[in-house]
């Protein structure tokens, strides 16, 4: 490859993709590489970073997401059913909030029970992770005084 060959392919890596086994670069409209197949990649070496939504739907198991949805819990309020959902994410558990029926107050508002629900196979998983039972142990109860 000439010495101008290679600055031009350097240069459209910088910008376009790239072929991650032979590094050749190719601009945008190419989507694989000519000399060796291999599907090509962005040329900024990493991947792009992901949006909330990705970070989110990473988080959740495949085995908790089947199912028509349960209702597991009752919040009080949004930010208590917010932090429910928090908890059961970090589990792998999926779920939606849902406001409560029989409660009068408009939906923009923030006041009000909600109903979190699952799907049905993430049910029992997310029951037991949201039971809390007390510990025997004082020294674990986290009391300062």
């Amino acid at each position: 490859m000439s010495a101008g060959r290679e600055t031009r392919a350097a240069g459209s890596a910088a910008e376009g993709l790239v072929c991650p086994r032979c590094a050749r670069g190719y601009p945008p409209s190419e989507r694989f590489c000519v000399a060796c197949g291999m599907p090509l990649v962005h040329a900024s070496g990493g991947e792009q970073k992901a949006t909330a939504r990705q970070r989110r739907a990473r988080k959740v198991k495949p085995q908790y997401a089947q199912g028509q949805l349960v209702k597991v819990a009752r919040a009080q309020h949004q930010s208590e059913a917010e932090f429910i959902e928090g908890l059961l994410l970090e589990e792998g558990i999926p779920c939606m909030l849902r406001r409560s029926r029989g409660f009068d107050v408009s939906e923009m508002l923030a006041a009000g029970p909600r109903d979190v629900l699952v799907p049905a196979s993430g049910a029992q998983a997310a029951r037991e992770a949201l039971a809390w039972e007390p510990s025997d142990d004082p020294a674990q109860e986290g009391s300062g005084a």
